[in-house]
């Protein structure tokens, strides 16, 4: 039997419906090199793209592996940063013993001036009876020699007396109790010394009394004194 016997029975054709026959499908490819939707540059064609990456996505740049750190730079670095630690460190202890030692001489100063004039105070008045004695002429013989002692230990440590005739007038220094006006005088001047003052070094323990005698203001104008210049000039006028 053949086929077209095969496929009728009867005069009735059996083969199976095939429908309509389908037409060629058209293939379209894009050429241009830049994707009008995103801009970028398609990867020429036949390039393999990464796993996963549809056309026209741009391969994704080579990841670097960062090299393994060096586990003898690691605890170098520890080290090094250990050591600038404990430098800083000592600095910082040695300004402050130096400023702690500075702090402890500049009280221990103080407190050795403050203990010396308490000291020289209190022999202050012996030092009156002293200088009494002597201007009466009774200090002589075992009694100047004790004196002379004395005076020489308070002189080792800075005592020194101050106030003569003929200084300046200075409240700060003087204590003035008695007032007289002469013309003899250009200003307030000590004219004398009831009793002297001390400093030891550059504190004062007691100021001088003294007599001050101020200008009479009916003496007129205080002259003045002749320069250096006027006193040769009348130096050679004389000649």
């Amino acid at each position: 039997m053949s086929d077209e016997q095969s496929g009728t029975e009867y005069g009735r054709d059996t083969r199976p419906d095939r429908g309509p026959a389908e037409p060629e499908r058209v293939v379209v490819r894009d050429r241009r090199r830049i994707d009008p939707l995103t801009g970028e540059v398609r990867p020429p064609e036949g390039a393999q793209s990464p796993a996963g990456a549809g056309p026209g996505v741009p391969a994704p740049e080579a990841t670097q592996v960062a090299p393994a750190p060096d586990p003898a730079e690691e605890k170098l670095a520890e080290l090094s940063a250990q050591l600038d630690e404990r430098t800083a460190d000592l600095q910082r202890v040695s300004a402050e013993y130096a400023n702690y030692r500075r702090r402890t001489d500049r009280d221990r100063e103080a407190i050795t001036v403050a203990a010396r004039a308490q000291v020289a105070g209190e022999l202050l008045t012996v030092l009156d009876d002293v200088v009494r004695a002597e201007a009466h002429g009774d200090l002589t013989g075992a009694f100047k020699s004790v004196a002379d002692k004395l005076v020489s230990a308070l002189n080792k440590i800075g005592l020194t007396p101050f106030g003569t005739e003929g200084d300046e007038f200075d409240p700060a220094v003087h204590e003035a109790v008695q007032h007289t006006m002469s013309h003899d005088v250009t200003g307030p001047t000590v004219t004398a010394v009831l009793r002297p003052g001390y400093r030891l070094g550059e504190r004062l323990l007691r100021p001088a009394m003294v007599a001050v005698t101020d200008r009479d203001p009916d003496a007129g104008p205080v002259p003045e004194r002749p320069t250096d210049d006027g006193a040769e000039h009348e130096g050679n006028s004389q000649n």
